[in-house]
């Protein structure tokens, strides 16, 4: 009786702690912070979960739980409120029920009330459960002994994510951890072992009926993998959403959604039906915040945006293969371009895995004319297998239609083969337009500075740009390190990254090492250039005045005794030379 009384009482806590935490730390919305006094429990809950942010929390945690009744409960909450797999929860059973065989734990007797006692003194604590591969596996007759407790499921009654990725004979007991107050579900089921039978299809439709307040949704599969599009429509709260492939019918139901926000979908080879595109219209999507699209060509893609009319501010689409000539992708990206707001957008990353043709198949610059209308870019991001023809008249454009640019990224796999059109002048001139630009990533003609000795006159009447820190420079073929590294150097004095030939794309050319440890060279020499700016600057600061000494940090001689200088020659004679 006592044991069976143990079981029960852990159970009235689940509740009874939770309501009391809520009590405790909810805020009086009718007093301000400074009028209002903390009660003791709001401030011992406030002050542990500052401990909660320190580097040893569990044993700090652990300590606290220790010391004294008063801290039990709320230390206990926080050390346990975020479980990776259950191996912990296991570990915490009495020695004798469990073992741990080849890393994997098993049970080596049965369950008593005495073990579900404990197991109940830590089950109502976790929030957050996280099922993944991990050192301490669980053996399958520990799933057998979970799924028959000796009180109603779910097993953690207060969890509000889960995260699923464990073995595929594992998937239905996720059945044991679906709670009404569950949020965010996360599943992945990239493991191929797992089919999706008619039972574990089941599963997936019944989800949304034993989780209703679901708002995030992640299911990651192979293709092929479940359909979901029966139980994505009982779900009418949805902010986040990424349900692999998906009806018609579960589309227009999302496209309805008040609170959708993010939405990541693969949209079938075929494309959708002519009635759903009318259906697809304002003010469908109203408050999509972020749309990520990845479909298998472009005909699915021109009948999703054809009547569409949304506004996001981040839209990412992914092309698995383009069939046919290049002149099509031109028109997809008009659609695109029509469909989303012009000045909403803000992030726009297209990339091309595949297109059909051969190593001298290009892509024109007709594809970026479209998206000259969204004046409020800050991110392009357009990446295809083939080489992108751009020159400096394209580019002088992208910089005039895109004043706010922040990261500028256009790469083709082939560029390494075909010459580059874009000379320094053009980069420069993108500079002057684009004030706010932090990262870059194009391939430039370097041949206007590419020279082995530093050219006495200041470029551009001494024009800098003071934003830009990240650069890549793709397949770029330098012959002399100085001359390219004083240029970006005296245009860009605060770059600190800069890279060429350093991408998938180039690693099996045969020049790929020889211009990969060219463009090293470079940033070394950029960045100690730039270490010779910041002490000219410190010079010219303690010329001013003693009185600005103080906020000079680093200390050092500032004098010219020119060892920067030899580090950075020593570099370019071993890395630098003319072309074989």
């Amino acid at each position: 009786m006592e044991a069976k009384f143990s079981v029960q009482t852990a159970q009235g806590e689940r509740e009874t702690y939770s309501h009391l935490r809520q009590k405790d730390s909810g805020i009086s919305p009718s007093l301000s912070a400074s009028a209002r006094t903390l009660s003791i429990s709001e401030l011992r809950w406030k002050i542990f979960q500052l401990v909660d942010w320190e580097p040893s929390r569990k044993k700090t945690l652990l300590a606290l739980a220790l010391t004294c009744e008063s801290f039990t409960g709320p230390a206990l909450d926080l050390l346990w409120q975020n479980l990776d797999g259950l191996g912990p929860l296991v570990r915490c059973l009495p020695q004798s029920l469990w073992k741990l065989d080849k890393q994997e734990l098993e049970f080596q007797r049965a369950m008593t009330f005495d073990d579900w006692s404990i197991f109940c003194k830590y089950s109502h604590r976790i929030r957050s459960l996280h099922m993944r591969w991990s050192s301490y596996r669980v053996g399958t007759e520990i799933w057998g002994a979970l799924g028959c407790p000796p009180f109603s499921l779910p097993l953690l009654p207060n969890l509000t994510s889960l995260t699923w990725h464990a073995r595929s004979e594992a998937f239905p007991c996720i059945r044991l951890f679906l709670t009404q107050k569950l949020t965010t579900l996360n599943i992945n089921a990239y493991y191929p072992e797992l089919k999706f039978s008619p039972s574990v299809q089941s599963i997936l439709s019944c989800i949304p009926m034993l989780c209703p307040s679901v708002s995030h949704f992640d299911l990651q599969g192979r293709s092929g993998s479940g359909d979901t599009s029966i139980g994505l429509q009982c779900w009418s709260h949805l902010v986040s959403v990424k349900p692999g492939k998906i009806s018609d019918a579960a589309l227009l139901h999302l496209s309805n959604l008040p609170s959708l926000r993010e939405l990541y979908l693969k949209l079938h080879l075929t494309p959708i039906a002519a009635d759903t595109q009318k259906l697809l219209q304002y003010p469908a999507f109203s408050a999509l915040h972020k749309l990520d699209i990845t479909c298998e060509s472009l005909a699915p893609l021109d009948a999703f945006f054809e009547t569409l009319s949304i506004a996001p501010e981040i839209l990412f689409v992914t092309i698995i293969f383009i069939a046919g000539e290049d002149s099509a992708l031109p028109a997809s990206i008009s659609r695109i371009s029509n469909a989303c707001t012009y000045n909403a957008l803000k992030h726009l990353r297209i990339i091309v895995d595949g297109m059909d043709g051969d190593s001298n198949t290009s892509v024109s610059a007709a594809v970026f004319q479209p998206l000259y209308a969204f004046r409020n870019l800050r991110e392009l991001n357009f990446k295809v297998e083939y080489d992108v023809q751009l020159d400096d008249a394209t580019l002088l454009q992208m910089a005039k239609a895109w004043p706010l640019l922040e990261e500028l990224v256009i790469r083709g796999e082939y560029s390494a083969s075909t010459p580059h059109n874009i000379t320094p002048n053009a980069f420069v001139s993108l500079l002057q337009h684009c004030p706010r630009l932090t990262s870059i990533g194009i391939a430039l003609d370097w041949s206007d500075v590419d020279r082995r000795d530093i050219s006495s006159e200041i470029p551009y009447q001494g024009f800098s740009h003071n934003a830009l820190s990240e650069a890549d420079f793709g397949s770029s073929r330098i012959r002399h390190v100085t001359g390219v590294a004083a240029f970006l150097s005296a245009i860009a004095p605060k770059l600190e990254y800069v890279v060429g030939w350093d991408s998938d794309f180039h690693y099996d050319h045969e020049d790929c090492e020889k211009y990969s440890l060219r463009w090293k060279a470079v940033h070394h020499w950029v960045e100690a250039l730039r270490m010779v700016r910041e002490q000219e600057r410190k010079r010219i600061v303690l010329s001013a005045g003693g009185d600005v000494v103080g906020d000079i940090s680093g200390g050092g001689d500032d004098s010219e005794d020119g060892s920067g200088s030899e580090s950075g020659s020593n570099q370019v004679s071993s890395d630098s030379g003319e072309e074989e």
